[in-house]
């Protein structure tokens, strides 16, 4: 009987002991992964028309009719896609001694996101055509599709997507303005370009405001475009760049984004860089064996809208969509 007592006391012993260890043992911590996002399909049909309406205000110089007409036009599609909208008005002093009035348009998307993205474009026209064919028209401002409108047109595209397409991610759309009034030969003084993108990043919109990166879009509608890794971009954003070429690449559009050195050049994402201090990419057609460094209707009265491809339009628009919304689901790593 006294065996009996002790078996049974040591069975409730260990019960007790067991229920102690249940009732202390620590709850597993179960991480949600983020559920990934669907990449809408970027419509080229759409930026086409958006750069169409841009050329029909006329030359967009600053200071001009086209230009107000324009400016007004593009806030009102970005207010119409819900962006909150910033005119940052400037002075752009001209290397001639001219005093252009100046703005430059930030759009912005979820505008309380801490997790942010810059996505750019400069919308002025250039007010010469000093590479076009005929010596007399070289004097008159040149129609600017595909340098000035299809960076505009893809990223007022990306507004409407994002509009229909709800992204977890603060995107910052922002026009630059007095990019393309720069001194002529040899792309001039440096500082005589990208006024609107040094003014910025001087004076940004917002105080402390720190994004992860920008990607900026110039010359991204021409039919079969060479989108090399320029010098500054990958001096001071490598990281960046890297991700966005392996994922079009990944995306079937190696003929687009190659990983050839194409060499230094003045454009507003080296003053974002080096003024601004935000590591900034730039997706620019620079087609081998140009005498100019970009293509041939770059300065002339042919950037037209005959100039524009819209298979080049979707491939750009495509990746820069499907950087944002990787971005916005951690997908992007993989291809850091």
């Amino acid at each position: 009987m006294k065996q009996l007592v002790i078996i049974f006391f040591s069975i409730c012993m260990v019960f007790m002991s067991s229920c102690k260890d249940e009732n202390n043992k620590k709850p597993d911590i179960v991480t949600e992964e983020k559920p990934k996002v669907r990449v809408p399909s970027f419509n080229k049909d759409s930026a086409y028309v958006f750069i169409e309406k841009q050329l029909s205000f006329g030359p967009r110089v600053p200071g001009s009719e086209g230009h107000k007409a324009c400016k007004n036009w593009m806030i009102n599609k970005f207010e119409g896609y819900g962006a909150t909208v910033i005119d940052q008005p400037f002075i752009a002093n001209i290397y001639d001694g001219q005093k252009l009035p100046s703005n430059n348009i930030i759009a912005q998307f979820n505008p309380k996101h801490p997790k942010r993205v810059i996505l750019s474009a400069h919308w002025d026209s250039r007010f010469m055509a000093e590479e076009d064919k005929d010596k007399n028209k070289r004097d008159e401002p040149i129609p600017g599709a595909d340098d000035a409108g299809s960076g505009v047109g893809v990223l007022i595209e990306i507004a409407r997507m994002i509009s229909e397409n709800p992204i977890d991610l603060g995107i910052d759309i922002i026009l630059w303005d007095a990019e393309d009034q720069g001194e002529r030969g040899e792309q001039g003084a440096q500082r005589s370009w990208c006024l609107g993108s040094q003014y910025w990043s001087q004076k940004k919109h917002k105080k402390n405001y720190k994004p992860m990166y920008g990607i900026n879009l110039d010359m991204v509608g021409a039919k079969n475009p060479r989108f090399g890794k320029d010098q500054v971009s990958m001096q001071y954003a490598s990281v960046v760049m890297n991700k966005v070429w392996k994922l079009a690449q990944t995306m079937g559009y190696s003929d687009f984004f190659s990983n050839e050195d194409t060499g230094g050049l003045t454009d507003d994402h080296l003053f974002v860089n080096t003024m601004g201090r935000i590591p900034m990419i730039d997706i620019i057609n620079q087609p081998k064996g140009s005498r100019t460094g970009f293509g041939p209707h770059w300065h002339t009265h042919d950037d037209d809208m005959d100039a524009i491809d819209k298979r080049t339009l979707k491939v750009v628009g495509q990746v820069v969509a499907a950087t944002i919304y990787k971005e916005s689901d951690g997908s992007i790593k993989a291809f850091e």
